[in-house]
């Protein structure tokens, strides 16, 4: 890939576009624009295929600016934590000012356009998501409560909502079950990856739930959110958006979910230490399984009507 050159007061080096666009975190946008999109085509009001393609890339957009907001301000948390220090700016090849430059940039480009394209509704809740992620979430919450997760899991979980309200101009109960299933997910999916790098969250002085309320606590609310992520995706069941691929899928996929959450529950921190098999690691790697397998039930299922239709 060719590098562009970029150098600061501290010496040379080089950055290449492939840094810049780690900036924007594309693992997060790859989630954000496959359940954006979900909430898309799940929605009963079709969208004609230009304003569908702009306003997800819109949304995708916007999920960049927040990573490029959150990499900005957090660049010292980074450069101390084993997963993260090989970031774009802690390891020193994009400067913290072009992080927020293009964090900000990217932010009003996104907001400005959606608006445009799809609908004012759609733009504001977009807005909404990145102030709130890359402000309140990044710049307040995440370093003062261990409840940061449980709150700031509300950013991430805006996406399928927007999709819908560019779909239809307005919100129902539909994509409102599908914003409770990610926000649900959330502590779970982030407090299994805590307990298992919980040393990591330590050095890097994070009030993570189980570096402030200790493992055994973190165990137990990562299983009530665990059956209670459970209910809200089988909520959807009666809904308009659900047929048999995503019932089935469903079932089974929250009853492996909740089971995992077990395992995490029931192991004591002894024999956690003793032996190879973690079960923080086997709920964090399924947690983003899970996640990929109910909304691609969802979509089945809207394709599957959009055909019969």
């Amino acid at each position: 890939m060719t590098d562009i050159s970029v150098n600061d007061a501290s010496g040379g080096y080089e950055a290449s576009i492939g840094d810049y666009f780690a900036l924007m975190k594309p693992r997060v946008m790859s989630l954000v624009i496959f359940t954006g999109l979900v909430g898309m085509l799940a929605a009963p009001t079709s969208v004609h295929p230009v304003i569908g393609f702009a306003a997800i890339l819109c949304i995708s957009i916007g999920a960049g600016a927040s990573g490029a907001l959150n990499m900005w301000w957090e660049s010292d948390i980074d450069g101390k934590m084993g997963r993260t220090k090989g970031r774009p700016i802690p390891s020193g090849r994009v400067t913290r000012d072009e992080a927020l430059g293009i964090g900000l940039g990217l932010s009003v480009l996104s907001v400005a356009m959606l608006a445009v394209f799809a609908n004012v509704l759609s733009a504001v809740l977009l807005a909404g998501t990145i102030a709130f992620y890359g402000g309140f979430y990044t710049m307040w919450l995440k370093r003062r409560t261990p409840q940061n997760i449980v709150i700031g899991g509300a950013a991430g979980a805006i996406p399928p909502v927007i999709g819908w309200t560019v779909a239809t101009g307005s919100v129902s109960i539909e994509p409102l079950l599908m914003f409770a299933i990610i926000l649900l997910w959330t502590p779970p999916h982030f407090w299994a990856l805590a307990l298992w790098k919980r040393r990591e969250y330590t050095d890097a002085d994070v009030p993570m739930l189980p570096v402030v309320a200790g493992p055994k606590v973190t165990r137990v609310q990562v299983l009530v959110y665990s059956i209670l992520l459970a209910f809200s995706s089988l909520a959807l069941i009666p809904t308009a958006v659900s047929g048999m691929i995503y019932t089935v899928t469903a079932v089974i996929a929250n009853a492996v979910f909740c089971y995992l959450a077990w395992n995490v529950y029931k192991r004591d921190e002894e024999t956690a230490i003793a032996e190879n098999y973690v079960p923080e690691k086997k709920l964090f790697g399924y947690s983003l399984t899970y996640l990929a397998l109910i909304f691609a039930a969802l979509l089945c299922d809207a394709l599957i009507r959009s055909v019969g239709a």
